[in-house]
């Protein structure tokens, strides 16, 4: 029985990651870091999961020690900035999202969140796009900064169904991106993939079906039927 559905954040719930791109490149600029990264640049960028990673990850391909930069400030002042352009109304829902989220409401099935990104992004992406606070909507909130590694590994969604009380076979995962699938994979959760801007070129392997828009799958019966035929 389908009990729960576990969405990412970025690029699934909301096409966050150009907004992603441009705090970052605005608190660079702030800081005089002279760095300034590219849709090209942030598109290779993401295949290293979490903010602080991207960043360190910039430094070694510069040639800098990551003790160049003090990454967590850094990041701190980006996810500030970020949150205050979501506070502006800089961000809208990816179509489909928030009829299968009332839908999922309406039947008893939780609605869970498993993501790489920190709890602030989080609360702030609710407020912006959904006029409440994110435990108002979320059963379960798991985030990156609250796990031993990020994805594609699996432990943010093994965390999810720990604090969900759920076996992986009693809910399914909701995607945008390769590492996000593995990540559901890896802690045995199906998976439903909707590409996002920056993932559309991403490998979808092992999904248990990969969609244009979550509009597309035909709401809660939909996922549930292609949940028991597989």
């Amino acid at each position: 029985m389908l009990e729960a559905l576990i969405f990412d954040v970025d690029g699934t719930l909301a096409e966050t990651e150009e907004l992603h791109r441009r705090a970052f490149n605005e608190t660079f600029a702030d800081h005089g870091l002279g760095w300034h990264w590219s849709r090209d640049d942030y598109r290779r960028l993401l295949q290293t999961t979490g903010g602080k990673e991207r960043i360190a990850r910039y430094l070694q391909k510069l040639g800098k020690d990551a003790g160049a930069v003090d990454i967590p400030a850094l990041h701190r002042a980006k996810t500030k900035r970020y949150t205050d352009l979501m506070v502006q109304g800089e961000i809208a829902l990816r179509d489909g999202i928030a009829p299968l989220i009332d839908e999922a409401h309406t039947a008893g099935v939780t609605v869970a969140i498993a993501t790489t990104t920190s709890r602030p992004n989080v609360d702030a992406l609710c407020l912006a796009a959904f006029g409440c606070a994110a435990p108002d909507l979320f059963g379960v909130i798991a985030c990156g900064d609250e796990v031993r590694a990020k994805k594609p590994a699996p432990d943010v969604y093994v965390l999810a169904l720990e604090r969900l009380g759920l076996s992986a076979s009693n809910a399914i995962a909701l995607e945008d991106s390769a590492n996000g699938l593995m990540s559901a994979r890896g802690a045995g959760l199906d998976c439903l993939v909707s590409p996002s801007a920056y993932t559309d070129g991403d490998s979808f392997d092992g999904a248990l079906r990969v969609v244009d828009s979550f509009s597309s799958i035909g709401g809660l019966e939909g996922i549930t039927a292609l949940s028991q035929n597989t």
